[in-house]
């Protein structure tokens, strides 16, 4: 498709910029060390907001020897929930995907933690979530 001089992307060609941030967890918050257990990804433009974490108790037992995995699993569960915007999630999950973004991502010392806000492009925001979950979650292991 062409407008004038300019050849104009066909829509699943084109280049979506997003962030992301590593969701972790800090077992002993007072020492840093962290694993790594999700990714969440925001594409504001394409309205976007996507998270991949790992919610099953046995693999967060292999992954984290020294936490309550069936705690873990569901405040990791809650996460989820309010990435999707479910209603029964509570009032954050009612805010618009930026600021449910921001506030997944917001620096926290907590068990639970989210890296720093990286930035990207890609095509397909979906698909990009599915890469980094394997990069930095899958690979690790």
């Amino acid at each position: 498709m062409t407008t004038g001089d300019q050849a104009i992307p066909h829509p699943a060609t084109r280049n979506v910029d997003y962030d992301f941030a590593v969701l972790r967890v800090v077992p002993h918050v007072h020492l840093g060390v962290f694993v790594p257990v999700g990714v969440v990804v925001h594409a504001r433009t394409s309205g976007f907001l996507g998270m991949r974490v790992l919610t099953e108790p046995a693999e967060l037992v292999a992954r984290v020897a020294d936490v309550d995995a069936e705690l873990l699993a569901r405040y990791l569960r809650a996460c989820e929930a309010i990435c999707r915007g479910d209603t029964a999630a509570g009032p954050v999950a009612l805010a618009p995907t930026s600021e449910r973004f921001h506030w997944l991502t917001a620096p926290r010392s907590d068990v639970i933690q989210s890296s720093p806000v990286h930035e990207g492009v890609c095509g397909d925001p979906e698909a990009e979530l599915e890469a980094l979950f394997d990069a930095y979650v899958t690979k690790t292991r």
